[in-house]
């Protein structure tokens, strides 16, 4: 039982000041039995295990390169029955924490995602970016035939289980559609829920997404996930 929270972190100490006291109020409304796991660089850039000492949570240096390396090293730590996973820059506002899990509690939901573009959702970030998620949304939705609005946030919900089922290969914020499909070609009746939030700017720092390898690694990724959708359907 329980839930394992999750953060990847990478020279974020600043706000997980911030984040992980709200974290813990917030998941402690709906559920006593918890950890939270904090994703580290393999080598320590910052003072981030010394802000995991002082809130009691666990620190672990990621095992594998990039962000799906650090997602991968989650995953497989993980020990509760739930998996929840948010930014660690202060762009995804603990205070959804609460209605995420209650939905997935339903047993409604393989998966729930915390949602900029469903009915009610809002997001910060410039123009130019909500076009081009827009877009990826549009192709990820309609060639893998994922039934949700906003499939490349990682504000999520999953069961820890099945996350710790698929083999993912993908190293970059591509295996957040990769897990999506991975976990649908394995359940019967597969469905995704939607919790509308706003998506904020993260707090300090400055956002280590590159446009052009991040372009290139979702075109590469959207058909080699079309083909194994098409092949094991």
């Amino acid at each position: 039982m329980g839930v394992s929270i999750v953060l990847l972190a990478y020279k974020e100490a600043e706000n997980l000041r911030v984040l992980l006291p709200q974290i813990i109020e917030q998941i402690e409304l709906v559920e006593k039995d918890y950890e939270i796991l904090v994703i580290d660089s393999k080598e320590p850039l910052d003072d981030t295990k010394d802000v995991c000492d002082q809130y009691g949570v666990r620190y672990i240096n990621q095992e594998q390169p990039a962000f799906a390396g650090a997602f991968r090293t989650g995953i497989k730590y993980a020990t509760k029955e739930r998996f929840l996973i948010l930014d660690s820059d202060g762009s995804h506002n603990p205070v959804y924490i609460p209605e995420l899990y209650r939905m997935h509690a339903t047993g409604t939901y393989h998966v729930v995602i915390g949602s900029r573009y469903t009915k009610g959702g809002k997001t910060q970030d410039a123009k130019s970016s909500i076009f081009m998620s827009h877009i990826l949304n549009a192709c990820f939705r309609i060639c893998l035939g994922l039934k949700a609005k906003d499939l490349s946030t990682d504000y999520r919900i999953y069961y820890t289980e099945q996350l710790k089922s698929v083999e993912l290969q993908c190293q970059n914020y591509d295996v957040l559609e990769e897990v999506l499909l991975k976990i649908k070609l394995q359940q019967k009746n597969f469905a995704i829920g939607e919790v509308p939030i706003e998506f904020h700017k993260r707090i300090y720092g400055e956002s280590k997404r590159r446009l052009v390898p991040f372009i290139l690694s979702y075109m590469k990724t959207l058909v080699r996930l079309t083909w194994m959708r098409i092949t094991k359907k």
